[in-house]
């Protein structure tokens, strides 16, 4: 599949990306999640976020359609990493369940680098486009098709103990999947500590073994 690292916009009005737009794009983007997380999408206007940028809205407009082509801007940067997870190239001759352990830590990490866009998805789906919502769908089948085949393969040699696949690979995935609920940046566990311990509790939910059962004759 291919990894788009930007959702297509709906009209596209800057088109040639230079270091100069990046950083304009940038800064819209940044002061706009600032408002999104503190206010929610449906209160935050284009007028708030040009005046936290002190500029102009034709200086917005240049490079975004809309409130919603921003929200959506936003929001697939962390869709794409975190449902890209699983991805890995093929000469990574790693046994299936080491795949499976650094492809949660890798959804786990990007979940929390991407705070707080990460979260717009789960808080605010009304929000988004059919569109976008479809191809959020496709890439999370994608993300689902990989993580279960791994499991599956991992079963088969003897390091994976659980029954239902789909069931079991969301209830592994919905350790992270929770963490809008509670996660806080300023909370009294760092990153490192939190990741290490969000991976060890979504790996017993995977029915990871501490040893390979051995294979009967």
């Amino acid at each position: 599949m291919k990894q788009l690292s930007t959702f297509p916009a709906k009209s596209g009005r800057q088109r040639v990306a230079t270091h100069g737009t990046d950083e304009k794009r940038e800064r819209i983007l940044d002061a706009a999640e600032q408002l999104f997380a503190a206010q929610g999408y449906a209160n935050t206007t284009v007028e708030q976020i040009v005046q936290a940028l002190g500029v102009t809205k034709p200086f917005v407009y240049y490079y975004f359609s809309s409130k919603q082509e921003i929200f959506e801007t936003l929001s697939w940067r962390p869709t794409v990493a975190c449902f890209t997870a699983m991805d890995f190239p093929d000469e990574d001759s790693r046994p299936a369940h080491q795949k499976v352990i650094a492809g949660i830590e890798q959804l786990i990490r990007a979940t929390i680098e991407h705070y707080p866009s990460s979260f717009f998805p789960a808080r605010e789906p009304q929000a988004f486009r059919p569109e976008y919502r479809e191809q959020q769908r496709q890439l999370a089948d994608h993300f689902y098709e990989r993580l279960c085949a791994l499991l599956e393969a991992g079963r088969d040699d003897g390091w994976f103990d659980f029954d239902e696949t789909r069931v079991t690979a969301h209830a592994a995935c919905s350790v992270p999947g929770f963490l809008y609920a509670w996660y806080k940046p300023d909370g009294k566990l760092d990153v490192d500590k939190i990741v290490p311990e969000l991976v060890r509790i979504a790996c017993r939910a995977l029915g990871l073994r501490s040893t390979r059962r051995k294979r009967t004759a």
